[in-house]
């Protein structure tokens, strides 16, 4: 059975997508079986791995709301072991859509369910909203990632997130856990973003992983050639990062593979 992790945090600009999708691609080259969800109208995701959101027919949308198999719309992308469930920006009504659905909350959870045995890794990359689609995607998983960027403001609303999460865990999905804070857009000659690090591991100690993303050009320029950081730049600062930080994902879990 697939490990299914959300990536969230309704604040935009914190790295979800980048930590979405290249965390993905990571656990792809390290052979594990991966299908990553692109669960955000905005699409970064889908167009960031090569493929145009204007050209998909059937997405994550039409699964959530008309029943489509997810099955039928899986990509296969050029990275070996890596899928993808595409979004669209029809995605944004989905939400007004799904209101008077029955099991509203839980729609991405069946919808997943048609496929998690097939995989070893489920990522799902949530909107920048605490919004239905988001709470579907708790709903869904086992565990959140939630990108945290080293800048000024890096816990506003972080207390906001936390919170719903808690209300998640105890009405709707009670073996949600918090896989970790991700600490992301570090540059170490900044004195704030030593300081946002030594913060974050201060209050949330047990919480944070020890992995660390860097300020890195190659990370930001990879989705606009439709392609993830190990593939665009593999050697580079931010691919080893990520590298990193699904092998920590990978041995806290018990999935380490032995070589």
């Amino acid at each position: 059975m697939g490990k299914i992790i959300a990536i969230a945090n309704q604040k935009g600009g914190v790295g979800k997508t980048t930590t979405a999708m290249n965390l993905a691609a990571s656990f792809a080259v390290l052979e594990y079986k991966t299908l990553v969800v692109d669960a955000d109208p905005q699409a970064n995701t889908t167009s960031g791995l090569g493929y145009d959101p204007k050209e998909i027919e059937t997405s994550i949308y039409e699964c959530m709301v008309n029943g489509d198999n997810i099955k039928d719309i899986v990509i296969h992308t050029d990275i070996e072991n890596l899928d993808l469930v595409p979004s669209h920006i029809d995605l944004v009504g989905a939400e007004v859509e799904m209101v008077n659905l029955e099991n509203r909350e839980e729609r991405m959870r069946e919808v997943v369910a048609e496929v998690k045995d097939e995989y070893d890794i489920v990522i799902i990359d949530c909107s920048p909203s605490l919004g239905l689609i988001t709470i579907n995607a708790l709903v869904a998983a086992h565990s959140v990632i939630i990108p945290v960027q080293c800048e000024y403001f890096a816990l506003e609303g972080l207390g906001k997130l936390l919170k719903t999460i808690n209300i998640i865990q105890s009405r709707l999905n009670e073996n949600l856990k918090i896989e970790g804070i991700l600490l992301t857009m570090y540059d170490v000659r900044l004195r704030l973003s030593n300081q946002v690090v030594e913060e974050v591991q201060m209050h949330f100690k047990d919480m944070t992983f020890e992995t660390i993303i860097p300020r890195n050009v190659k990370l930001s320029e990879s989705p606009s050639f439709g392609m993830p950081v190990v593939a665009f730049d593999a050697t580079g600062k931010g691919a080893v990062a990520y590298l990193n930080l699904a092998n920590e994902i990978a041995t806290k879990n018990g999935m380490a593979k032995v070589n």
